[in-house]
C-alpha cells in the first residue's frame, strides 16, 4: 500500500517501516500513528521481522504539536484523546506484534518517538542517535508507555534523570546504560540492522512470538504465573513444524532450516 507519512518494504522476509517525514524531523502525527497502525494490520507476506527506522537525519522528533483543528494535540484533553485513540493502541499493536522488532535510530528519539525507538526487541543507535524524554521541558509528563518501560530498562533513578531532567541520552550513553542493543558508527545502522533481522527472518518465528509475548507478561506476572505462562508458550511452540525440524536437525547433527511455521 502506499502512505503518506511512512514508508513500507517487505523483502527477503524482512519488513522495513520508514517514518518518512524528514521535513518535520519525523515527528509523528496522529496520520502516522495511524499509518503505522495500518501496516502493522496489513498483509505483510512473507515477512517475519520488521525494521523500523527514520527517513533523514532523525528517528522521531516526538507527537506533531503543529496539528492543528479536531485532530489537535495540544492541550490536556486533546493530548489524551490523541494518546488513547492513537498513540496508545500503536504501542500496544507493536508490543504484540507476532514477529521480532528491530529500531534502527537514526537521530533523534524523542518524545513519543523514544517510546517508538526503544519498543524494539534491539535497538540499535547509530553514534550521531540520541534519545530524550523532553515532556518535562514543555509542562508535560512522559506518555507513549516511557513511564512503565523506562524503570524496567534502566531502573528507578536513571528512567527519573530522563524523565525529570529532560536531558540527551547518547546513543552511546544509552548502551552503556544497557538501554539499547548496539551503538554503531552512522554509516553502518541501516548494515547491521539488516544483518541481524536477516538472521531472525530465518529463525522459529512462532517460538520467537512466545518470547515477546512472555517477556513482557513476565514484568508483572507472579514467578508461579510466570512458569504457567512459560509451560502454555512450550505447547504452543512445541507444536510448530520449526520445532520439529530443530528437533530432526538436532539429532541429525545439522542447521535446522527454520520456516517461520
Amino acid at each position: 500500500m502506499t502512505y503518506e507519512t511512512i514508508t513500507v518494504e517487505v523483502a527477503d522476509k524482512i519488513a522495513t517501516i520508514t517514518l518518512n517525514r524528514p521535513e518535520r524531523m519525523n515527528a509523528c502525527s496522529l496520520a502516522m500513528a495511524g499509518e503505522i497502525n495500518d501496516a502493522l494490520s496489513a498483509d505483510l507476506g512473507d515477512a517475519r521481522c520488521l525494521i523500523i527506522t527514520g527517513a533523514g537525519r532523525g528517528f522521531c522528533s516526538g507527537a506533531d504539536l503543529s496539528a492543528r483543528g479536531s485532530s489537535s494535540i495540544s492541550g490536556g484533553e486533546g493530548s489524551y484523546i490523541a494518546l488513547t485513540r492513537h498513540y496508545n493502541p500503536l504501542m500496544i499493536n507493536l508490543a504484540r506484534l507476532n514477529m521480532p522488532i528491530i529500531t534502527a535510530v537514526n537521530g533523534a528519539a524523542a518524545g513519543v518517538g523514544c517510546s517508538i525507538g526503544l519498543c524494539g526487541d534491539f535497538v540499535i543507535a547509530g553514534k550521531s542517535g540520541y534519545f530524550l524524554q523532553a515532556f518535562v521541558n514543555i509542562g508535560l509528563v512522559p506518555d507513549g508507555g516511557a513511564s512503565w518501560m523506562l524503570p524496567r530498562m534502566i531502573g528507578k533513578a536513571r528512567a527519573t534523570e530522563m524523565m525529570m531532567l529532560g536531558e540527551k541520552i547518547s546513543a552511546e550513553k544509552a548502551e552503556d546504560w544497557g538501554m539499547i542493543y548496539k551503538c554503531v558508527e552512522d554509516a553502518d545502522l541501516l548494515t547491521e540492522a539488516r544483518a541481524l533481522a536477516t538472521r531472525l527472518a530465518n529463525g522459529p518465528t512462532v517460538s520467537y512470538a512466545v518470547m515477546r509475548k512472555n517477556i513482557l507478561t513476565a514484568m508483572e506476572n507472579s514467578y508461579a504465573e510466570q512458569l504457567l505462562a512459560e509451560a502454555e508458550g512450550q505447547r504452543i511452540a512445541g507444536s510448530s513444524e520449526d520445532a520439529a525440524e530443530g528437533g530432526l536437525a538436532f539429532l541429525q547433527k545439522r542447521k535446522p532450516e527454520f520456516k517461520g511455521k
